[in-house]
């Protein structure tokens, strides 16, 4: 078991363009099929959030999933259900009602694990539970509708308050990107932008754009 604090380090530009699978925006487009559009896109990481799948069925999926992942140079994360991700070699991703501790416990030192936060004292509590990033969720979203918004002031409190990467999640697209990105962030994280998007790739690609135009600017 891995000591307290313990972490598998995260590379901030790995998080820069991360995508949440979804099943249902259009028909015919699962979590793979989103998964796929956005590495085609030029996510720099996908995670999969399947709450309505079985763990033998997940797990499938998710073994699939890390393998286009891993041969794209993608970060590839699973929501909540830690057991399978640890079973399939990936990261994973837990809210603020779960036990960060135990989360990395089960993964191990190694596997990267997120965390949703929502005030300076959560993300201070999941850094040292071994988080190896948090996510604040910035705008009210329908696709995460239980998240208390913190806006761009409580996202850029939250990143002064802690060394792990930040990203940005909540009614964020190509539009408004730029803003989270200025506001701390070390990424932007979407659902509907991307798998509600009449064409994933190039939606994923704008806002690989959008991140691109910002690391110019800010070099």
């Amino acid at each position: 078991m891995p000591a307290e604090g313990e972490r598998s380090t995260v590379d901030p530009r790995s998080l820069r363009v991360y995508v949440l699978t979804s099943s249902g925006f259009v028909p015919g487009r699962g979590h793979a099929e989103v998964a796929t559009a956005a590495i085609a896109g030029g996510a720099t990481a996908v995670q999969l959030r399947a709450p309505e799948l079985g763990d033998g069925t997940l797990s499938e999926l998710a073994t699939e999933i890390a393998g286009r992942c891993r041969a794209a140079g993608v970060l590839f994360v699973v929501n909540d259900r830690v057991a399978v991700a640890a079973r399939v070699g990936a990261g994973a991703h837990v809210g603020q009602g779960d036990d960060p501790g135990s989360a990395r416990a089960t993964l191990g030192a190694d596997a990267v694990l997120g965390v949703s936060v929502s005030s300076v004292q959560d993300a201070r509590a999941a850094e040292a539970a071994g988080a190896g990033y948090v996510g604040v969720t910035v705008w009210a979203t329908p696709t995460k509708a239980e998240a208390e918004p913190r806006g761009l002031e409580g996202l850029r409190e939250i990143v002064g308050s802690t060394a792990l990467p930040v990203v940005g999640i909540g009614g964020i697209h190509a539009g408004n990107a730029r803003e989270v990105l200025d506001a701390g962030a070390a990424g932007i994280c979407v659902v509907s932008a991307v798998g509600a998007a009449p064409d994933p790739v190039r939606a994923t690609r704008a806002l690989a754009d959008v991140v691109q135009g910002w690391e110019e600017g800010v070099r």
